[in-house]
């Protein structure tokens, strides 16, 4: 079955790092637009970042610009999300997902992955 599996979370520090992974399966990842979303405790689940499958990147969340960047390795089959200078308020359960076309808006995501829990906490 086309599916994403996301792993690489965790518990860190605040300032910590982590690179989390979006393994995909049944899809050729430098062929696909894929993006990142996290979901916090009682809230909404929103974009993060965004990479097209013509390469271009975008960022759909103003805070993590200049602390997350977006990757893929294509002998891997994987994307990747680096999050650097992590903050309590990036805790949240992370997903990977594709979309059509390009990044220019953050729905019609399909295919998501089960997610990955980052727990930023002192």
């Amino acid at each position: 079955q086309q599916q994403f599996v996301e792993s690489g979370g965790g518990l860190v520090q605040p300032g910590g790092s982590l690179r989390l992974s979006c393994a995909a399966s049944g899809f050729t990842v430098n062929a696909l637009t894929i993006g990142w979303f996290r979901q916090a405790p009682g809230k909404e689940r929103e974009g993060v970042l965004c990479i097209s499958r013509w390469g271009g990147v975008t960022y759909y969340e103003d805070s993590v610009k200049g602390r997350f960047s977006i990757s893929r390795d294509d002998a891997k089959n994987t994307v990747y999300l680096q999050m650097n200078s992590l903050k309590p308020e990036d805790t949240a359960v992370y997903y990977c997902a594709i979309r059509r076309f390009g990044c220019s808006q953050n729905v019609g995501y399909q295919y998501w992955g089960q997610g990955t829990q980052v727990t930023v906490s002192s």
